[in-house]
């Protein structure tokens, strides 16, 4: 109770939003108010509708609501299965169209819609009064009376204006009029019956009624319209009275110009038959049954009969049937059908021949879920490219169902994300050459390309790829493109271009640095190396100044890494040196100088008889000295410095002694070569010998 009582108040809500709603630009207008049909024809409501914003996704017209207050679509109802459509056009208007109207389809109708902008349902009040109705002959007066009035009635006034009226008497045509009453007065007597219809629908005829009591002659049809299935099974069945009993009886097709019976007709042979066929009564129930039916058997078939003065008439309406099968021919057409431009709206129409008509459209995308809408249009507003696919309907009856061949629906639209990269995308560099490219969606694809510097005053280039080869500091700035098709153009955002001074590669720096450190590291192991050999070692320098006559004087120094002795001790040791080391000093004290200095050097030699002799000269360019300061004549100073490796003893071996003769001797012969440096000559000395110089 509590939820059925919820649900009334919501449902009161909802209507009370929707008339506040309605005065702001919601609202629902029918096309009528109020529609009297006749039972078994066919009836159209219209109405449009306006929204304040968003997009229509859901319309219906219902007459009753569900337990919970919501309405009921009558494509739902099951009351209505099989005679209701839907059709909505571009304009915001929508059409209800109901076949076979009944008598219980007398009620209100009213169209509802929803909204993506708001999740409430509007519903256009008070809606379309429908009124469905049947005619009937009134006879005037009842009592017993020579000449009787007739006329055609409805229990409410036709929405058809102006009808025709026409009048059948024992099934046979008699007059026209506008007037619902005929314009003679009728003979009373037992055997004449009368009937009325409008012109349009003379199968919805009145029943036959007698002019005076209830024995006159007429003919009843159970059924004014049957719609079967293609390949079925069909009864057509008819009551009939005769005043007086009949002769004979049988079924025909109202469109044949002499009645013929249908069971001697080569087009129905072996497929009709009259299953309760009976003469000799005044009345009774006849049959037509037809099996296999064929498209061709649709048409309107007629009773007639005979007594032995008396054949019912062949204009009198009979039962229409239709053939129908599975909804075919079923296609989809895309309204405008010209270019389709983003923004803008598609109609698409879903057609199929069916009979009855098809009740129910669904609606499909390609590789998609169905479609809101079960209505034979579907309408897209602001079509965007995200809509762009291919279409396609599905088209159903009570007798089965068809799908339609797909469409495609192209969305065309101007360019859009318009960018720009370029390529290399690390350090530009003075000299190098870049590329930069234009990119960008559109349908149909960009067609032009144009590409611009900020600032300036002129296109710079155009296509989609702009190359700028042997870049200078001058081509630095933003850079930007204009993307055109034939709907719309688009400029990308800027992308800044910095452009580099020349440098030198890393890799060459780098390896630049490396060799001037091995080289530091060189020359400070070698000053190290020969540093520890001088603080290690023990020198002897003897000295002899020159007389100031300007000859040479040689200045000998010997070091030994032994403990130093006498000069003749040390004289006779240097005699036995195998190994012996010469290095030439050179020192200019003047342009015209040269002081050569000698040493010598003894190290320790291996056991083995290697004799190597080691030779250095260095010169040295002193400052100038001032003339006063220099003799009249050159002289020259020479320093001999002999350097011996100690060597192990040799066991075994005499050792030779040099004389002081054989000393002074050399000495002579350096003292008498040439100032500058030279080298001890190899003969006199061991076959292994290594000199140095150096000049600085």
């Amino acid at each position: 109770m509590a939820l059925r009582t919820a649900g009334s108040v919501l449902v009161v809500f909802l209507w009370s939003v929707t008339v506040v709603l309605g005065q702001d630009g919601w609202s629902v207008t029918y096309t009528t108010q109020s529609i009297c049909t006749l039972k078994g024809s066919t009836v159209e409501m219209s109405c449009s509708y306006t929204y304040p914003s968003g997009t229509v996704t859901t319309t219906f017209w219902f007459t009753k609501n569900y337990a919970g207050g919501n309405p009921v679509s009558l494509s739902d109802d099951p009351d209505y299965k099989g005679r209701v459509t839907y059709h909505r056009d571009m304009k915001n208007g929508h059409t209800l169209r109901i076949t076979d109207l009944r008598e219980s389809d007398s009620s209100t109708y009213m169209f509802s819609f929803i909204t993506d902008q708001t999740r409430w349902k509007y519903t256009g009040d008070p809606g379309v009064t429908l009124s469905v109705t049947g005619f009937q002959v009134e006879v005037t007066p009842e009592q017993y009376s020579e000449y009787k009035t007739l006329t055609c009635i409805t229990t409410c006034t036709l929405s058809n204006p102006n009808p025709i009226y026409i009048w059948y008497k024992n099934g046979q045509h008699l007059d026209e009029s506008t007037s619902p009453q005929y314009k003679y007065s009728v003979y009373s007597n037992y055997e004449d019956s009368y009937s009325c219809a409008v012109k349009g629908h003379e199968d919805l005829l009145s029943p036959a009624v007698c002019v005076q009591g209830q024995r006159c002659s007429r003919v009843t049809y159970t059924k004014r319209r049957i719609c079967v299935l293609k390949g079925s099974t069909v009864d057509i069945s008819c009551t009939y009275v005769g005043y007086y009993y009949t002769t004979s009886s049988f079924w025909f097709r109202s469109d044949t110009t002499t009645p013929e019976d249908l069971t001697t007709d080569p087009g129905y042979a072996g497929r009709v038959k009259y299953p309760d066929k009976v003469t000799g009564t005044y009345e009774g129930l006849s049959t037509l049954r037809i099996t296999d039916l064929r498209e061709e058997d649709a048409a309107e078939y007629r009773f007639t009969f005979k007594t032995y003065n008396f054949e019912w008439c062949h204009s009198f309406p009979g039962t229409t049937l239709s053939i129908t099968d599975a909804p075919k021919n079923t296609s989809v057409s895309v309204s405008p059908s010209g270019e389709i431009v983003e923004d803008s709206s598609v109609t698409l129409t879903c057609s199929s021949d069916a009979n009855p008509p098809v009740d129910k459209y669904t609606w499909y995308k390609k590789n998609g879920a169905s479609l809101t809408g079960s209505e034979k249009t579907f309408l897209i507003t602001n079509i965007n490219s995200e809509d762009s696919g291919e279409y396609y309907c599905e088209a159903e009856s009570i007798y089965g169902s068809l799908n339609s061949s797909s469409v495609s629906v192209d969305v065309q639209y101007g360019p859009k994300y318009t960018s720009v990269s370029v390529s290399p995308s690390g350090e530009i560099v003075e000299g190098s050459s870049v590329t930069l490219t234009c990119s960008s969606d559109a349908n149909p694809p960009v067609d032009k390309y144009t590409w611009y510097k900020k600032n300036g005053t002129s296109p710079k280039a155009s296509g989609q790829s702009y190359s700028i080869t042997n870049i200078i500091s001058e081509d630095r700035g933003e850079y930007y493109c204009e993307a055109e098709n034939t709907i719309a153009s688009m400029n990308s955002t800027t992308l800044k271009i910095i452009v580099a001074g020349k440098q030198t590669s890393v890799l060459t720096a780098a390896v630049g640095i490396i060799v001037v450190v091995l080289v530091l590291i060189l020359c400070l192991s070698g000053l190290m190396w020969f540093r520890k050999k001088a603080s290690t070692s023990t020198s002897n320098t003897r000295d002899t100044a020159d007389d100031g006559q300007g000859d040479s004087s040689p200045v000998y120094d010997s070091i030994s890494n032994m403990v130093m002795t006498s000069t003749a001790a040390q004289t006779a040791a240097t005699d036995d040196q195998d190994d012996v080391h010469y290095a030439s000093v050179h020192v200019s004290h003047s342009k015209n100088q040269e002081v050569p200095l000698y040493s010598t050097v003894q190290v320790p030699q291996s056991q083995k008889e290697d004799e190597d002799v080691q030779y250095a000269a260095l010169k040295f360019n002193l400052p100038v000295v001032p003339p006063a300061a220099q003799s009249a004549e050159e002289d020259s100073s020479v320093l001999y410095s002999t350097v011996n490796k100690p060597r192990r003893p040799e066991h075994n071996k005499p050792r030779t002694k040099k004389t002081r003769t054989q000393q002074t001797q050399n000495q002579e012969d350096l003292n008498t070569t040439n100032p500058e440096p030279r080298r001890p000559e190899h003969n006199k000395f061991d076959k292994n010998l290594v000199y140095l110089d150096l000049y600085i």
